[in-house]
């Protein structure tokens, strides 16, 4: 939803890179670019201004011009201002001392309440909650059965007495909810309302009424993020009819410009609390206004995918894999490989997963053309193999290759090629586990052992510009004269002096050393 906002701003800075100093003239053009960046995302007017005030004000001031890194620090106030605009601090949701804790929705008609009410109780089931999900939603036709289905494959708890399409009082329904809670022992209710296609006295009403007869600890407006500046004017109206105490951002993976998100908080003075971004019902998560803008601004988000990781990965299994590894490349497994691809697939999209890293924002084009079946496809291949096979890869040759081909339906190219890049990240993992760092990544200054001995060894070859003698007789003195060396240095002897059995009187030097010595 901000490819395009944070295209655009990632332009901007560019061009403030490699600047010692940044005059008067420079911030003017950066406001302006960023001015523009945020009208294009459909950022509300008020918020642009108020945006870039505090932006210029900042830049001005000796924050910026005392700074050894200006464009840095200029990136560094939009970070700040940006968390600003989204609510600053992350909100929780308050829970009654006395349960049922009662949480009211609210919003337009097709905002997707009614999905996001079961988003919410899975997550607050996987907090530790016994969520009850109310349908007071009367007016829309399967307006009930859609609810209850969703609590279903949400697996929370389902109440609706009424069969709506128009028939029952859902003030009434509400008001028994809370009762037929606390008599089955469930210490969350919430309450799915009815919504309109547009702002009404009737809507209001209603959800006023509902309002006062269950007294919610949390009103969440639910504002469907891809439907641009109307979010802002429908957001003030139910501030204004109903009162609201926080903010749902629903359809956040959609293409729109996002300008909604970057509105609602600051328009309203309510913080936006969840926001979701997906269809399926584990695409839910608190708003982070630190991570969001992170994320705008191309920096990634890991502290999310860590959060991702610990729900999903099991920490006894993730201790037993490295220990594998750090025995040696041979104790790692095609069934490892599967276990770990299948954990990895739970924690949902690769794409998603990928664009929480940071710097990933250069590679979009490719992350969004990632064939995600890829990954089922390399299950297929695995699991189409013997159990002999998957713990011993080298025994695959020609004929077993066809095999496994025609039964996972690839072709023997592809079987191929699985077996050979599971060989080489066997070989990258198991290095990593040892401590040796990432082959092929550039050493880190100060910290041995972070990968680049591979380039290092062979830039001292090079240098020596040695050449093999053409003689075989006396290449096969040299070679067995290196061997020699390179055994005694692995014994710790590299100077090859004697060792504990050598008799001292019968010790000579090295030629090297003959010749060192004249």
């Amino acid at each position: 939803m901000f490819d395009t906002l944070s295209d655009r701003l990632a332009s901007t800075f560019k061009n403030l890179r490699g600047k010692g100093r940044l005059s008067e003239a420079d911030i003017d053009a950066t406001a302006r670019e960023i001015r523009i960046a945020l009208l294009e995302a459909d950022v509300a007017l008020p918020v642009v201004r108020a945006f870039i005030k505090q932006v210029k004000e900042r830049a001005t001031g000796s924050e910026v011009s005392q700074a050894l890194n200006p464009a840095q620090q200029v990136i560094k106030i939009v970070n700040e201002e940006l968390i600003g605009i989204l609510g600053g601090e992350t909100r929780r949701l308050r829970l009654a001392k006395t349960p049922p804790t009662v949480i009211m929705l609210a919003g337009l008609q097709g905002a997707g309440k009614t999905t996001l009410a079961g988003k919410l109780g899975r997550w607050l089931k996987a907090q530790g909650h016994a969520p009850l999900l109310v349908a007071c939603d009367l007016q829309r036709p399967n307006a009930v059965n859609q609810l209850q289905v969703v609590s279903e494959r949400a697996e929370v708890a389902f109440y609706g007495p009424q069969p709506g399409n128009g028939v029952g009082d859902p003030v009434q329904v509400a008001k028994d909810s809370i009762e037929y809670a606390r008599t089955k022992q469930h210490d969350v209710v919430i309450v799915d309302t009815a919504g309109r296609l547009g702002i009404d006295q009737e809507l209001m009403q209603q959800a006023a009424d509902i309002r006062d007869a269950v007294s919610p600890d949390e009103v969440l407006f639910v504002v469907d993020a891809m439907i641009g500046q109307d979010a802002v004017n429908t957001a003030e109206a139910f501030r204004d009819g109903v009162g609201f105490d926080g903010v749902v951002l629903s359809k956040l993976d959609g293409d729109a410009r996002g300008g909604a998100a970057l509105s609602v908080a600051h328009v309203t003075g309510k913080q936006i609390m969840f926001a979701s971004n997906g269809e399926k019902l584990d695409d839910f998560d608190a708003f982070h206004p630190d991570r969001m803008a992170s994320r705008i601004l191309g920096m990634g988000d890991m502290l999310s995918l860590i959060e991702k990781a610990e729900q999903t990965f099991s920490q006894a299994e993730a201790e037993k894999m490295a220990a594998k590894l750090a025995k040696g490349p041979k104790e790692f497994t095609l069934d490892d490989f599967l276990a770990q691809m299948e954990q990895v697939r739970k924690m949902g999209s690769i794409s998603k997963l990928l664009g929480m890293l940071p710097g990933m924002g250069q590679m979009k084009d490719q992350i969004n053309n990632l064939d995600e079946r890829e990954v089922d496809r390399t299950a297929a291949i695995i699991k189409s193999m013997t159990p002999a096979e998957r713990q011993e890869p080298t025994i695959i040759n020609g004929s077993r290759r066809a095999r496994i081909a025609k039964g996972s339906g690839v072709d023997v190219s592809a079987v191929k090629g699985l077996v050979e890049r599971f060989f080489e990240a066997r070989k990258m993992m198991s290095k990593m586990a040892q401590g040796g760092g990432m082959p092929g990544m550039p050493g880190m200054p100060g910290m041995p052992g972070m990968g680049g001995g591979a380039r290092k060894k062979k830039q001292v070859k090079q240098a020596k510009g040695k050449r093999k003698s053409g003689n075989p007789m006396k290449r096969k003195a040299e070679e067995e004269a290196a061997a020699a060396r390179r055994e005694a240095a692995q014994a710790g002897n590299p100077l090859g002096l004697p060792q504990g059995g050598q008799d001292p009187q019968n010790f000579e030097l090295p030629e090297e050393f003959k010749k060192f010595m004249g």
